[in-house]
């Protein structure tokens, strides 16, 4: 059985208008987001063997505070990436336990194709910042398919702060 971790970054700063989009680090909400979503990770087991992440300095962020420990490896289609990068980049996976920390509406259009059934949790649609899926699979990863996932758990930030 593995297991996948699709989550998108959490909230970012806006405050520098002059920053390129991609340097735009987390605001304090965010950080505070990112602390409570490691801490759920960490309670319900579902800690990473290897993390997917996209390149950009909020990603990046949101990785670090979340305080947990795997191999890192951006991944710079997923910068806003369509549904088929977090695809291809899950398939070229190894490990027990994948995490993709990306975008939106990539990422967001990715969680809801990989799941045979979504959660009935309201948000799950909008995807908004910090969202995160654990679901289950049960194959090799260069096999996954839209579908063939499914769902143990999911959480947004202001469920957990």
């Amino acid at each position: 059985m593995k297991t996948l971790i699709i989550m998108r970054h959490a909230k970012s700063s806006w405050s520098d208008p002059g920053a390129q989009d991609i340097e735009r680090p987390l605001n304090p909400r965010g950080r505070a987001s990112a602390k409570a979503l490691g801490e759920w990770l960490r309670f319900g087991g579902f800690e990473p063997d290897l993390v997917l992440c996209s390149p950009a300095a909020r990603t990046v962020e949101t990785w670090s505070r979340l305080g947990l420990e795997a191999e890192l490896r951006h991944v710079d289609a997923f910068y806003l990436g369509a549904p088929g990068a977090y695809l291809e980049a899950f398939r070229n996976a190894s490990g027990r336990c994948v995490m993709a920390l990306g975008h939106n509406p990539g990422i967001a259009a990715f969680a809801r194709d990989i799941l045979a059934e979504p959660p009935g949790h309201e948000r799950f649609h909008d995807f908004p910042t910090g969202a995160t899926v654990v679901a289950d699979y049960e194959g090799d990863w260069a096999e996954l398919s839209p579908g063939s996932a499914t769902l143990r758990a999911f959480t947004v930030p202001r469920d957990l702060t």
